[in-house]
């Protein structure tokens, strides 16, 4: 004779399983927060988007930025990114179930340029113009320039890394307050 078990016992299971649920579809931390990649890079994401710059955290932009982004693809910032409509919407999806929901992340910044946000511009008031240009840095949308981490999504301030080459004026506004 087979027993069957109870629901009561099942209870661990269907609760830890409830658990599991509710964490997958929490958003990644807020822009201000230190990490901003909660989980695994989804391999398209990384292998597509990685290729020609750093596969940005999802949480940096709110999800009608990533849907304006990803439906422009045949003219992403002047050049031609279009993928096939799989891969499209596979990142699509991806991206929109790990934007930015809250915070100031969630007002898209204008032309849904990262470095346009307004929480960009306030981390780096002090960063002078001419560092973006530096050969070591080239423009304030290579993150990887003074976060190690940026691949990651750890922008944390304590890890900051000063470029090379960079005049002293320049070094000091890596210098915290």
């Amino acid at each position: 004779m087979m027993f069957r078990r109870c629901a009561v016992h099942r209870l661990p299971q269907l609760a830890l399983a409830s658990l599991l649920s509710l964490l997958a579809l929490a958003p990644t931390a807020h822009a201000d927060g230190p990490r901003l990649q909660s989980g695994p890079v989804l391999p398209a994401y990384r292998q597509e988007c990685g290729s020609c710059h750093l596969a940005y955290p999802a949480g940096l932009l709110p999800a009608s930025s990533w849907r304006r982004l990803m439906d422009g693809l045949e003219q992403h910032f002047g050049t031609d990114a279009s993928l096939d409509a799989a891969t499209t919407r596979q990142i699509g999806d991806w991206l929109q179930q790990h934007a930015a929901t809250g915070g100031r992340t969630a007002q898209a910044p204008p032309q849904d340029r990262i470095t346009r946000s307004s929480w960009f511009e306030r981390k780096h008031r002090k960063i002078d113009p001419a560092v973006w240009q530096h050969a070591s840095v080239k423009s304030a949308a290579n993150c990887a320039a003074c976060h190690a981490g940026a691949a990651q999504g750890d922008f944390d301030d304590d890890r900051i890394q000063v470029p090379p080459g960079l005049d002293t004026r320049h070094q000091r506004a890596f210098q915290d307050d």
